[in-house]
């Protein structure tokens, strides 16, 4: 059967974009969840290994979650800067990170940290920890700062650990910004020769340095799988999402196991079968969207919440913190998302004149 044939009676991405539904919020939420489920392991032990999908995959649940955020941002912010403009875009991206990350770090630095710390509260506030922290954390996501006195008796001690992401989504952001005012945002020459290029890069990195460090491999992983995302986009007309496809991705990746080829096809399998999750007819004829996206402070409160709980019952087994902490995470995200996200959101669309087209607001990783 030719690759024609395999691939003719799937629908084109462009296609699916004509949909009323979509499953992106509901994704978008599972993987927030699933990075608070990885993370029940490392808090408590401080070892990544000890979660299960590291020794099978060699990434953790978390990472994999990762991965696919950045592939659902990549087609929606790639869609975003194309539908709006480079105005419209600023703003939007802007609005959408900027004022969630902000009340999270004053909530957990200036709130959890002066319940949790062990220090007097006013030596705590008036403590340089504090401004460096505060300081660290919105300027370059930084997210091994620790807190004065807070978890110091945690396997990790730094209270925010998943905001280092958002450091490569905003350079991924930035790239977009700056294809777009090229005018090369719709070049599928273009689209297609980032992609290969950043997949060859990491092939040859595993090929000639398989002990790379994890930083070099991640400044490849993200940006790639953002860049796979957004030239499906830029690929729209041509390029068609199959369930075959998937399975015949899933088989290759398994059968490079072992082989520099494994990772590059790991995450490229991953970025296209997370869009044929959010967008296929098959999947999206039942499709439910949540009325509130409460991905972004999941994935920005789990973290803080998980080490409070251990740091009160540092003898409790990972699998008995999880339910409350994803019960108390999902609590948060509902009032960020209600106090926080969702009236900024609202000052995006007076800020914009309501010229926006409706498009999929993505949440940061």
């Amino acid at each position: 059967m030719s690759a024609v044939a395999f691939l003719k009676g799937a629908p084109r991405v462009a296609d699916t974009l004509e949909q009323d539904r979509n499953n992106f919020a509901l994704i978008r939420l599972a993987l927030a969840l699933a990075v608070v489920v990885s993370h029940a392991f490392s808090v408590t032990t401080g070892t990544l290994t000890d979660e299960p999908l590291t020794v099978s995959t060699g990434f953790t649940l978390g990472e994999h979650a990762v991965n696919g955020f950045f592939a659902i941002s990549g087609f929606l912010v790639t869609m975003s800067f194309d539908r709006r403009g480079w105005r419209d875009y600023a703003i939007a991206r802007t609005l959408r990170i900027a004022p969630g990350l902000i009340v999270a770090v004053l909530a957990v630095s200036l709130l959890l940290g002066a319940a949790m710390t062990a220090l007097p509260l006013g030596e705590y506030l008036q403590s340089p920890g504090l401004r460096r922290f505060i300081t660290a954390t919105l300027t370059s996501f930084k997210s091994n700062i620790a807190l004065p006195g807070v978890f110091a008796d945690n396997p990790f001690i730094f209270p925010m650990g998943t905001v280092w992401t958002l450091k490569y989504e905003v350079m991924c952001y930035a790239g977009v910004f700056a294809i777009g005012l090229l005018g090369l945002l719709r070049s599928r020459m273009a689209a297609l020769a980032l992609v290969l290029g950043l997949a060859m890069a990491l092939a040859g990195l595993d090929l000639l340095r398989p002990d790379a460090p994890k930083g070099m491999e991640t400044a490849l992983r993200l940006p790639l799988i953002f860049a796979f995302g957004g030239a499906l986009y830029v690929w729209r007309g041509q390029v068609r999402l199959s369930g075959l496809l998937v399975l015949a991705l899933i088989l290759a990746t398994w059968l490079s196991a072992g082989t520099f080829l494994y990772k590059t096809l790991l995450f490229t399998g991953t970025a296209y079968g997370i869009l044929w999750l959010a967008l296929s007819p098959v999947l999206t004829r039942f499709a439910y969207e949540p009325k509130a996206d409460l991905s972004y402070g999941t994935y920005l409160y789990g973290w803080p919440i998980q080490q409070s709980l251990h740091a009160l019952w540092p003898g409790t087994a990972a699998w008995m913190l999880l339910p409350p902490s994803i019960i108390l995470t999902l609590i948060v995200a509902a009032l960020s998302w209600t106090l926080v996200e969702k009236p900024a959101l609202g000052l995006k669309a007076r800020a914009l004149g309501r010229r926006t087209i409706k498009t999929i607001e993505p949440a940061a990783p």
